[in-house]
């Protein structure tokens, strides 16, 4: 085998690895490979030049970009002289992984903590309603606690995600062993 051939072996490897893992973050394979590609090619591509490497349509390739380019993973650049658009891969992965996990993560703590806030107001109505049985206001206030519990880990998960916003995270984790 050609050391090209290698070379485009061991990145293809990598790509697919990426693209199945991509999930993760709530990405598809095929927007997945399209990083890939942009990630090893060293000169910002055209959408017609990822058209013809990943035999997508160029609507598909269309979005596929602008969902990279909100996630913060991919930016159009200007090439003089050239009139269409070119896009290169950002190529820090603790920022795309911060990015994308506190965007996420905050999406589903605020809906959680509102439903458990909701339903907290009408456990507290239902514990104190003249008419319940005993065994009701039981249940309730054994939910109460529940959900008092899981405001808590909300709030905990909140301080969480706000210690990797600010980088705060890699006093505790730094980037490289190395540095530890």
């Amino acid at each position: 085998m050609k050391e090209e051939e290698k070379l485009e072996q061991a990145r293809s490897r990598c790509i697919d690895s990426w693209a199945q893992n991509m999930n993760l973050y709530g990405i598809t394979p095929s927007v997945g490979r399209l990083y890939g590609l942009l990630y090893f090619n060293e000169e910002s591509m055209t959408l017609d030049t990822m058209k013809d490497e990943l035999g997508m349509s160029k609507t598909s390739m269309s979005t596929s970009v602008r969902q990279l380019q909100e996630l913060k993973m991919v930016e159009k650049v200007w090439k003089k002289g050239n009139r269409k658009d070119h896009y290169q891969s950002l190529d820090d992965w603790y920022q795309t992984f911060s990015d994308l996990f506190s965007v996420k993560w905050r999406i589903g703590i605020s809906n959680n903590i509102s439903t458990i806030e909701k339903s907290l107001a009408d456990i507290e109505e239902i514990i104190n309603s003249p008419g319940v049985s005993k065994e009701t206001k039981e249940a309730a206030e054994i939910d109460q606690k529940k959900l008092q519990y899981s405001l808590e880990y909300y709030d905990w998960l909140n301080r969480f995600v706000d210690s990797i916003e600010s980088k705060e995270i890699f006093e505790f984790i730094p980037r490289n062993k190395k540095d530890e």
